[in-house]
């Protein structure tokens, strides 16, 4: 699947490989013998995990009003309770931007050593994050991305299009030569870009192997949205092939109007990586057989790349001593065949 993917659309998976281990680079002559060798710079794997000086990390982030997001909120906490030379601010969740204002404002009051920030709206949150920045403490952008390149040190995101991407790659394999095959979409809210993205990747990877989405509606990343959904999408369409979902929260409401309808006839992917979705997948009873990761590990990378920088230190595997500005994660897809590679970093919906 994998090879496919990046075969296919996805030349570059940048940020990916900065996580990946990278060994010692040594050039070689034409005879075969070796050349000069690329020295490390920067601190090692176990300078990093030595305890370092004390840091006080403010961690803000959105409501946790559904699976994924109390997945990213615990996720923080336990990184941060993994570090004996971590304390970590955690300010409550909300979805007012206001609030959330206050919040940053605070920890920029408090002189925290390092903030790391899941934006309810990235726009809005762009100007307290540079005045952190200005102030002299780093901001890790986590999932929404600021408006301006000066609002963070750092970035960390899941890869949006590449979700679309995969899904659809996987789709074309499953429907290998069906031409005619009708593939339906359930997107999230359309208004936000994350979705777009999605969208976009999907149709994408659909075209580069002659298929279209015939049918598409959207939701709302809630259950109930879910199941409204995709009632109307079943109701509309009494032949489909696959359909792709992109949330398994909203997911769980999908599932019950599919079950309502008593359909069997199609495959479905889900998107983000719910652990009930990845139980049924592991069962393989049923319609759902692959779901699409979005990380919800993102706000814990950021507390442990919050840590490296506000110490001073680097990213080990990297031979570049850095921490480097922007990483976007991988977006796999999980079948049965590999569903336990996955399954304990996946959360509750």
């Amino acid at each position: 699947m994998h090879g496919m993917r990046t075969r296919r659309l996805r030349p570059v998976m940048a940020g990916a490989a900065a996580l990946l281990a990278v060994g010692l680079l040594a050039g070689c002559t034409s005879d075969g013998s070796e050349g000069e060798t690329t020295d490390r710079q920067g601190t090692t794997s176990d300078e990093n995990a030595a305890t370092g000086d004390s840091v006080v990390i403010g961690w803000s982030g959105p409501e946790a009003d559904h699976g994924w997001l109390g997945a990213i909120n615990s996720g923080a906490i336990a990184a941060a309770e993994g570090f004996d030379d971590v304390e970590l601010r955690q300010a409550e969740g909300t979805n007012d931007a206001s609030q959330q204002i206050a919040a940053v404002e605070q920890f920029i009051n408090e002189k925290v050593d390092a903030i790391v920030l899941l934006p309810t709206d990235g726009a809005a949150l762009t100007e307290v994050a540079m005045k952190a920045m200005e102030a002299g403490i780093p901001v890790i952008n986590v999932d929404r991305e600021f408006s301006s390149t000066f609002a963070s040190r750092a970035t960390i995101l899941g890869d949006n299009y590449g979700m679309g991407v995969s899904a659809g790659t996987y789709i074309c394999e499953q429907l290998d030569g069906q031409s005619d095959a009708v593939v339906a979409e359930i997107a999230g809210i359309d208004s936000l870009p994350l979705t777009q993205d999605r969208s976009q990747g999907f149709k994408d990877a659909l075209e580069d192997c002659g298929l279209d989405v015939t049918a598409r509606v959207a939701a709302d990343f809630t259950v109930a949205g879910g199941e409204s959904a995709a009632s109307q999408l079943l109701s509309a369409n009494p032949k489909i092939d696959a359909i792709w979902n992109h949330d398994d929260d909203q997911g769980v409401g999908v599932m019950a109007a599919i079950d309502a309808a008593g359909r069997d006839d199609f495959f479905l992917v889900g998107g983000a990586g719910s652990v009930n979705m990845m139980d049924r997948i592991k069962a393989d009873d049923g319609v759902i057989k692959a779901t699409v990761i979005y990380p919800s590990t993102q706000a814990a990378d950021g507390i442990a790349l919050a840590r490296l920088i506000a110490q001073g230190k680097t990213m080990s595997d990297l031979i570049t001593p850095s921490v480097p500005y922007r990483i976007v994660l991988d977006a796999p897809v999980v079948t049965k065949d590999n569903v336990d590679e996955f399954i304990d970093l996946a959360f509750e919906s």
